[in-house]
Parts: C-alpha cells; structure tokens; sequence
C-alpha cells in the first residue's frame, strides 16, 4: 500500500476566531500504480487533503502511512518522502525561477544531493518524458508558453524521480490542445512508468477518461470513492452540491428517458458512440 490515510483532520488556525475544520475524519488508501482523480466544488477540502500527501500540510489528528510508515513517528524523515511524492502545484508556471529550462529542472535532483552530471541526466530524461522540445532547453522558462511552461515544471518534479506523483489542477488555464497535451502525456507516464497519479480538476470528462478510481470532496468529507462510472450514477447527487457528471452521461440519461434503449453507464465520448452504434446497428 502507498498511501493511507486514516481519520485524518485538518482545522486551519486552530484556536483563533477563524477556525475552520478542512479536512473531516478522512479514510483512504492509495495504491501503488493508481491513477486516481479528484473532484469537489471550491472549499471542498481536496487542495487541503493532497497537501498533506507529502508533508506540506500536517494534520491536526490522525495519521497518514506511505509504504507502511506513519510519516507522523518521531525522527521520519519527511525529505525522504518528500523526494518520492512529488507535487505539481495549480498554475505550476509559479515554480519556474530559474535563467533556464534546463537549469529550472535540474534544481530538483541537485537539491538531492546528485553530481552535476547526473542531475542533468535526470533533468534530460524528465524534459523528454513530458515532450518538451530540446530547442527550449536553454530557453528562459519565463519566454514558453502556457502549455510549455507546465511541461517544464512537471519535469522539474519528475527529476526528481518520484514514486508518486500529485497534480492540482495542472490544465488550468490552458486551451482544449494544450489540456489534452498534458493529460495525454501525465496518462503516457503513468501507463509506461507504473507512476501513481493523483489528479485534482474540475473537469468531469477528464477525471472520466484518465482515472481508475474518483474520489469525491464535499464540506471536508469523502462523499463518493469509487470507479467513476458508479460515482457518475450518482449524477443527481453531484448536482446537488455544486458538482456534474460530464455531459455525455446527461445526454446517455435523455435517450433512456425518451426510449432509446441505450445503457446509461458511460461516462466518455467513445464510450457512448459505441452504445449508440450498437442499439442502431
């Protein structure tokens, strides 16, 4: 098991006039080689909850275990974790800093105490693993575009050569190209490098295409955690607070109603294309 949560809370200014409960006992496990998706309205909790994943955030009771060991024990090494549960901020273009792209990525492994040489073995790896052209490399991070500019700081966390790998929201911002880009290049990864993908976005049918397993964030609680066709049964209820399935379950749910006799549990395009030739074939 990678990751496990159990009855994790998290308050923000504990004690003052502005406390506020985050996170509600949370129980969950994550493992090895999952690509996992995560959904919730604004203040849900699920920029809180992936912060604790890596040590960023600690919580206020409760514990959390990565391959077996509580990262709360006295004397753990939170670096340790830290090198193996990387984490890709929302709008990640704000980790950029450095004169280049290639000094940019390497900043990671050499943090880690590797040789130049190998740090830019590393670096080289990581910019071809997210298909960052080699004429940008010596290109300020600053002078990329906006699709570029999160390939360049993907890479500078895969550098790093994580075991897992947490994505906020990392299409943010981004044209339709650009978003299929990068999920298409984070699913690549995760497929030929046996990754863990934890990926929090707003967008329904890009949780439906890439996630194994959804899990849904309401009021600091786990609401749903489970494949996203059967959270997706559950259309009535996302929409109750604030959330939808993707609209292709809308539509599936409409020809039911109106007697096409299509199954209403598909949740992407080619899914549904494939029911619909099937009831008219």
């Amino acid at each position: 098991m990678s990751i496990k949560l159990e009855h994790l809370n998290y308050i923000y200014s504990q004690g003052t006039a502005y406390e506020k409960k985050a996170l509600k006992d949370i129980c969950l496990e994550i493992p090895n080689g999952e690509f996992v998706g995560i959904i919730g309205h604004t203040g849900s909790g699920k920029s809180t909850l992936i912060q604790h994943l890596n040590g960023l955030l600690r919580a206020t009771s409760g514990e959390l275990y990565y391959n077996g060991e509580n990262i709360y024990r006295e004397g753990y090494h939170m670096k340790d974790l830290r090198n193996e549960v990387g984490l890709v901020f929302q709008y990640p273009e704000h980790q950029l800093f450095e004169i280049d792209v290639m000094t940019d990525v390497c900043f990671g492994p050499k943090n880690q105490g590797f040789s130049q040489e190998e740090c830019e073995k590393r670096a080289l790896e990581a910019l071809r693993l997210v298909g960052l052209k080699e004429k940008y490399y010596k290109v300020s991070p600053f002078e990329l575009s906006g699709g570029q500019k999160r390939r360049a700081a993907i890479a500078g966390v895969l550098a790093m050569r994580p075991k897992v790998l947490v994505l906020d929201e990392p299409t943010a911002g981004l044209d339709p190209k650009g978003r299929d880009d990068i999920l298409d290049q984070i699913a690549y990864l995760h497929k030929e490098s046996g990754l863990t993908v934890i990926l929090v976005s707003h967008s329904m049918e890009d949780i439906a295409r890439y996630a194994d397993r959804l899990i849904v964030m309401n009021k600091g609680t786990v609401m749903y955690n489970d494949m996203p066709k059967k959270v997706f049964e559950h259309y009535r209820e996302l929409e109750a607070v604030g959330l939808a399935a993707p609209k292709v379950t809308y539509i599936m749910h409409d020809l039911a109603e109106r007697g096409v006799k299509v199954g209403t549990g598909v949740t992407t395009v080619s899914e549904a294309a494939d029911e619909i030739m099937r009831v008219i074939s």
